[in-house]
């Protein structure tokens, strides 16, 4: 997105991790990228996720840019818990002139 017209426009991305493969899933961990500067995400500063659900975040006007690659499990391994597996990528552009 190039030009005059963008040049006002800057990129928020939300990462959520939700419990399963879908977006109606809970979040279960999150962060946020703000291109605007006017907000600066500390992971261990939020206690409560900014939505229950990626669905929640869409019907807030996040778009959603990228589903969780789905694997099959490696055997032996079908219930290792030791990473965030489903990552939903959300983002928004915020118009710069009306967000002053």
């Amino acid at each position: 997105m190039k030009g005059e017209y963008m040049d006002n426009y800057r990129q928020k991305l939300l990462v959520l991790y939700l419990g399963n493969s879908t977006p109606d899933s809970n979040v279960i961990g999150w962060s946020i990228y703000d291109g605007t500067g006017q907000e600066v995400f500390e992971a261990t500063g939020n206690s409560e996720p900014p939505y229950k659900t990626g669905l929640c975040a869409m019907k807030e006007g996040w778009r959603l840019i990228k589903f969780p690659d789905l694997k099959n499990p490696i055997k032996g391994q079908e219930f290792d818990l030791g990473y965030l597996e489903y990552e939903f990528v959300f983002e928004k552009w915020i118009n710069m002139e009306e967000h002053k």
